[in-house]
């Protein structure tokens, strides 16, 4: 290397201490000034993106920033450790200070009596994978319900299915509750230790809590006494909130498309032969000498030798 590489090379480094110092100059210029007008700074807790509302915050959905001590919040969050599992009460936006008021931990303040709508029942309903849509159901969906009720007696008897229930809203999935906190601990084997499961993916439930009124609980609750087994779910797209009109029963006969016989109808009574009307006795027509004969009136016993008329 020569002596005007090595000159360069120094003045190189040298102009680059020389940028380093100006730009460190420049912030400690633009702190003061940033200080003298706002005040002094403190790190706090910011979202790094959105989290809605009972969402769990996790380490990646958060970051440290330096802000303004005198915007800053009392309760504002400094450690990010501090807040890590716990969950959104409300919607924070990104960017947005979090506070220790927004978040949730578990307790009993988060059970799901709150979240039964007034003059409506919660209801849980035992369920497979067969019976509901292979536990794919979560909190939060609408469902309907299908009942399969067997009716009569011996040769008589039948088993009909039918739509219970439509647009059903689905509190809770297992311990999983719809706008709660999606997650539960238990111990480990030693039971010592506190383990957290997510419950969001949650495929191990057997119940599936729904919202019903009164009556369609006492019908639930019947069905549920005598075979709990014959209750059915169907998921719904969220956006569908239709109605239809009920479909009539489907039994044995409508689905090999033979032609249906109520079996519960009054059978209907014979015929009743016409009363037969016998001809009235023919009366003796009179002839027209017969109607002008007139009837003389009796005669009366002769008096004195003469006929009294």
């Amino acid at each position: 290397m020569g002596s005007n590489d090595t000159r360069n090379l120094w003045l190189s480094i040298a102009a680059g201490i020389f940028a380093t110092f100006l730009l460190y100059s420049y912030s400690q210029e633009k702190k003061a000034e940033y200080d003298k007008r706002f005040g002094s700074t403190k790190r706090v807790v910011v979202a790094k993106d959105d989290i809605a509302e009972m969402q769990t915050v996790y380490d990646t959905m958060v970051e440290t920033k330096e802000m303004p001590a005198d915007f800053i919040q009392p309760d504002a969050v400094t450690v990010p450790d501090e807040i890590i599992g716990n969950v959104a009460a409300v919607p924070i936006r990104k960017g947005q200070i979090i506070v220790k008021n927004n978040l949730l931990t578990p307790g009993p303040d988060t059970g799901i009596s709150l979240q039964v709508a007034p003059s409506k029942r919660a209801v849980s309903i035992p369920v497979d994978e067969v019976r509901g849509v292979a536990k794919l159901i979560r909190p939060g969906d609408r469902v309907d319900i299908y009942a399969a009720v067997d009716s009569g007696k011996g040769v008589n008897q039948r088993r009909e299915v039918f739509t219970l229930m439509s647009d059903v809203p689905v509190l809770a999935t297992g311990v999983s509750v719809v706008n709660n906190i999606p997650r539960m601990f238990e111990l480990d084997s030693s039971g010592k230790n506190l383990n957290q499961i997510a419950l969001t993916g949650d495929t191990k439930y057997t119940t599936i809590t729904v919202e019903a009124n009164t009556k369609e609980a006492q019908d639930l609750f019947y069905i549920l006494s005598t075979a709990p087994g014959n209750l059915f779910f169907a998921l719904r797209n969220p956006s569908d909130r239709a109605i239809p009109p009920r479909a009539p029963a489907s039994t044995a006969d409508t689905v090999l498309g033979k032609p249906v016989v109520a079996l519960d109808q009054p059978s209907m009574a014979p015929a009743q032969a016409a009363p037969v009307i016998l001809p009235q006795q023919q009366r003796p027509m009179m002839t027209a000498p017969m109607q002008q004969q007139r009837v003389a009136p009796p005669t009366q016993p002769r008096k004195n030798g003469f006929r009294t008329l």
